[in-house]
């Protein structure tokens, strides 16, 4: 879509709500400064000579009294004096180089140890993981010398990771830009769902996961290309900026670090939410019981929760209260954020098994507000969901070379349009209608 000076945004995501149309055109050849894999390579190796924290050893008794906390964290305060970050712990618990008296920790980063307690630990290494040209068509919005803007579907990673290199984001913006290869460092395994780095919005190919001591200048260089600014969760569609040159990566993460970044996403949630707008200031923890998902946590007091802020607004009623459609701005954070904040609120995304939206709880929902004769089409709908119904509809942000404030808004996917449109039929002619529908 054309890019537009700051419209009327209620009115565009009226509009977008109500079409259905699809791009399918492919990437076009564009310039970009390449990177080759020979100096990637050479950085991977200078930076494995420099050796950082890899191999650092831990062999310490927690000290007799001292009350529990998270092993990550007690760790951390015992190297922490040689630069080790909390990141490079994780992945060493995952990689089963920590154990509590003799035994594996079996992964669980929120293990918590207590006085008397002997623990060891072997700081994992940095691996170097090597991302690959692949030509997977995108649909592209918008594109300059400068910038471009991906409309990205549903259940596209955005970065590699180990086990899960191809197929993503970055592979397919690699093929675009001619690059044939570069390399990164590798992820962690908990990919795209629940990044364990902070609760900023700047990500770049997991730097932000490592201190500067850990990372070489080389290695950071080309870590920066092909300019993958912020994230979106594999099931989340919508849009994306990337940078295509080093300028425009500085000017979009000060964007983002600085919340001036304009970003609107649509949801179906469970459920209405009460009162029908608001702000919800809930900070964001791991979750102790499930470490693949975060936790929003009323006030500050918690350790190792981030601030987190989300606006929201419903738009439509479905089914008598059964679901709604919810708008969301982000005030800080990345989609994961909604998600838990959702859950929070009591309506967990339709879909979203990971936090609560459940086929069974939306069934739960929708039935009991709509006469049978729709209950076997609800039930074949629902069970077609197989992501959290989350789209990226709205980005705005200031052009990083030209200073122009663009503003660019993408329909919502088939799969969500037609849930979407089922969900307005059944309200639309069914006796639990109460009165149109939409909230103004």
């Amino acid at each position: 879509m054309a890019a537009a000076t700051a419209p009327a945004i209620a009115t565009t995501l009226s509009a977008l709500l109500h079409r259905r149309t699809r791009r399918g055109h492919r990437l076009r050849a564009t310039y970009a400064r390449r990177v080759s894999s020979d100096a990637s390579a050479e950085a991977a190796e200078l930076e494995s000579r420099r050796g950082g924290h890899g191999g650092t050893r831990l062999e310490e008794a927690v000290p007799a009294g001292e009350g529990r906390s998270r092993i990550d964290a007690w760790i951390v305060a015992r190297l922490g004096g040689g630069g080790v970050s909390r990141s490079r712990v994780q992945a060493s618990i995952r990689a089963g180089l920590v154990a509590v008296n003799g035994r594996p920790v079996s992964k669980q980063v929120s293990h918590t140890v207590k006085g008397g307690d002997l623990v060891s630990c072997t700081v994992s290494e940095l691996q170097p993981l090597r991302a690959e040209a692949e030509d997977i068509p995108l649909d592209i919005v918008y594109e300059d010398d400068h910038v471009l803007v991906v409309n990205k579907p549903a259940h596209m990673v955005v970065h590699p990771a180990p086990g899960n290199a191809n197929g993503t984001l970055v592979n397919a913006i690699l093929h675009h830009c001619r690059i044939s290869t570069f390399t990164c460092l590798a992820r962690s395994s908990t990919g795209d769902e629940c990044p364990d780095s902070s609760d900023d919005d700047i990500d770049v190919l997991d730097v932000d996961q490592f201190t500067t001591d850990e990372v070489s200048s080389e290695v950071r260089e080309a870590l920066v290309r092909p300019g993958i600014v912020h994230r979106l969760d594999k099931g989340t569609s919508g849009l994306l900026v990337v940078a295509k040159d080093e300028h425009s990566h500085a000017q979009l993460a000060e964007q983002f670090k600085l919340h001036t970044i304009r970003r609107v996403y649509i949801s179906l949630t469970c459920g209405v939410p009460n009162p029908n707008s608001g702000r919800i200031k809930a900070s964001i923890a791991r979750d102790p019981n499930n470490r693949i998902r975060m936790i929003a946590i009323a006030g500050s007091c918690h350790r190792y929760a981030r601030h987190a802020a989300s606006r929201y607004k419903v738009r439509e009623v479905f089914a008598g209260g059964g679901s709604a459609l919810v708008e969301w701005r982000l005030e800080t954070g990345r989609t994961h954020q909604i998600r838990a904040h959702a859950k929070y609120l009591g309506i967990p995304l339709l879909g979203d098994e990971t936090y609560g939206g459940t086929k069974s709880m939306a069934l739960s929902l929708l039935r009991p507000r709509t006469p049978s004769k729709y209950h076997r089409d609800l039930s074949n709908l629902v069970s077609k969901v197989d992501r959290p119904c989350l789209h990226a509809a709205l980005l705005g942000f200031k052009h990083p070379h030209s200073g122009k404030i663009l503003e660019f808004s993408c329909p919502p996917p088939d799969d969500l349009a037609e849930v979407l449109d089922e969900l307005r039929r059944v309200t639309s002619t069914s006796d639990c209608q109460n009165g149109d529908g939409v909230v103004r």
